[in-house]
């Protein structure tokens, strides 16, 4: 039996949590330019829509705890969100985007229907109230310090500032250096606090920091990963995907090919369904 948890609502036909089916979060670790964005939304989302899977798309504007100083970052919060804006203005799917401090959550929040709060951060109260405040549903990606079960005092902010549209997101554990880990036992623990759990597939197989100046990953072990998770009964997936990760500005490495997504979708569909008896 899989425990019960809320159905978060992000967007018009996106309902996250209860017996669902899952829904995709996925597009490039950041934004390399409106063009590719645009393309990876409009052709993830029309894979998406082939397969009747819940989508809402993903690019940072800004990724602020890139390895080295020298490393892309992204066109920054003005350009960036109007990118975003232009994106969900053209095909009609919702956005989310991730925010690491306080004062850019209230604009972010009049573009994206979903703020991401990245893992490191996962522990600032002054952004988790910042983005609850919001109203916006916020999706919070465990910190790879965290037990699961620590979860608790993340979910007590953003309820004491007013959110209940939470969805906690498990990412993976440190293991020495170097090198992530899944527990998958995580998903389920943090399950138990009622709030949909989303698998971060792409990010679960970096090696943090791993190439020297830029982190590393390990491609090959996102799909085995995700059809794990799925088993658990997650409420979403998200995926960082590219044309080109071998090109990507960031992640690349654990990045999927953007060619490989319907193929991991309609199998993990699959999985899916015998879980929450919906085949």
């Amino acid at each position: 039996m899989l425990t019960t948890v809320k159905e978060i609502p992000v967007a018009q036909g996106v309902i996250i949590g209860g017996a669902r089916p899952f829904t995709l979060i996925a597009g490039p670790c950041v934004i390399e330019s409106a063009e590719m964005a645009l393309t990876i939304a409009r052709e993830a989302g029309e894979i998406c829509r082939r397969l009747e899977i819940p989508y809402i798309f993903k690019a940072s504007f800004d990724k602020a705890n890139r390895s080295s100083i020298h490393s892309f970052r992204g066109p920054g919060l003005q350009k960036g969100l109007e990118i975003l804006r232009d994106i969900r203005k053209i095909t009609g799917i919702p956005v989310t985007t991730d925010v690491h401090e306080p004062w850019q959550c209230a604009p972010a929040a009049e573009v994206a229907d979903l703020l991401q709060i990245p893992a490191f951060l996962c522990r600032q109260t002054d952004l988790l109230t910042a983005a609850a405040r919001t109203g916006k549903p916020v999706n919070v990606k465990k910190g790879q310090f965290l037990a699961p079960w620590d979860m608790k005092n993340v979910i007590g902010k953003l309820k004491e500032a007013g959110c209940e549209n939470i969805l906690l997101c498990e990412r993976g554990e440190m293991f020495g250096y170097n090198n992530m880990v899944v527990d998958m036992r995580s998903l389920l623990e943090m399950r138990k606090f009622g709030y949909p759990v989303v698998f971060d597939a792409t990010h679960a197989v970096q090696r943090p920091g791993g190439l020297g100046d830029a982190t590393g990953g390990d491609r090959e072990y996102v799909e085995p990963l995700l059809r794990a998770a799925l088993a658990t009964g997650v409420d979403a997936l998200f995926a960082e995907v590219h044309p080109d990760p071998e090109k990507a500005l960031s992640d690349g490495p654990n990045m999927l090919y953007l060619r490989d997504l319907e193929k991991i979708l309609r199998r993990s569909k699959k999985i899916d369904a015998v879980i929450k008896n919906t085949d």
